[in-house]
């Protein structure tokens, strides 16, 4: 595709680009549920753990903003995973309008489990793809999601994963 409008050769679901990439998402996701499902957790949950673990969003708003969820969505699934007794909200020290989120005991123990779960399902997934396939895919996929102005993604280049392959200090140690 250049700077053109895309328009396909012909119109109908199969095989859009659009049927891909959403077909693709939903293989995914079940995937990560099935692996998570023994944690408590869901595809959709555990950004926000991940999020707090990796220390990216601290409030309802921010958690928002970063996973594109409307407040109203992020509020209940905010209320499920403080239900579940995964996550706490507490009530800002510096401004009393402000809720903060925080990671409960439980909480931390899932966070250090999501990676290496989501590792060795992306890795099933990626089954016969070359380290070329996969850096290629990831390259178009940031090119794309950078075409939408309005979204900040939370994660960099693959250069930068590194950065993100440890968890931030924790007091008071293990």
């Amino acid at each position: 595709m250049s700077d053109g409008p895309f328009v396909p050769a012909r119109l109908g679901v199969e095989p859009s680009l659009g049927y891909f990439l959403s077909t693709a998402r939903n293989v995914l996701a079940g995937r990560i549920d099935r692996a998570v499902a023994p944690l408590g957790l869901t595809s959709s949950q555990i950004g926000v753990i991940l999020l707090l673990w990796f220390e990216r969003a601290s409030t309802p708003n921010e958690m928002s903003r970063a996973l594109s969820y409307d407040t109203g969505s992020m509020t209940r699934m905010l209320d499920r995973l403080e239900k579940k007794g995964f996550l706490e909200r507490q009530r800002s020290q510096a401004d009393r309008r402000v809720v903060e989120l925080a990671l409960t005991d439980q909480g931390r123990t899932a966070a250090q489990q999501l990676p290496e779960l989501i590792a060795a399902e992306m890795s099933e997934q990626l089954r016969g793809f070359t380290p070329e396939e996969v850096a290629t895919l990831v390259h178009l996929l940031q090119r794309f999601i950078a075409n939408d102005g309005s979204t900040t993604p939370i994660c960099g280049s693959m250069d930068g994963a590194d950065k993100d392959a440890e968890a931030p200090a924790q007091e008071g140690g293990d």
